[in-house]
């Protein structure tokens, strides 16, 4: 799901859909988001969209698309540590 897409509101799109499909994807914006943001604003990207798109399961994390190059590696540790830290592990 390209989360930064014109309508791609995803806690709209869980409401209105969530109970028919499974979303893939979505987890965090890696062209925008981790690409050009700091570990603490994807952090908070991760917390947001898990928390749209979770809540009564239907949700595979994954990125917006492929980890782009310019994706800086503590963006990366922050993404995996937000998930997890969603996951309450």
């Amino acid at each position: 799901m390209q989360v930064s897409a014109s309508g791609m509101n995803t806690a709209e799109l869980k409401r209105e859909f969530g109970r028919d499909i499974v979303f893939w994807g979505g987890g965090v914006d890696t062209a925008a988001g981790a690409g050009q943001g700091t570990p603490a604003e994807v952090r908070a990207e991760v917390l947001r969209r898990v928390g749209d798109l979770a809540a009564g399961g239907g949700f595979v994390f994954a990125a917006v698309h492929n980890v782009q190059p310019n994706v800086p590696a503590e963006n990366i540790v922050a993404m995996r540590d937000a998930l997890r830290e969603a996951q309450g592990a």
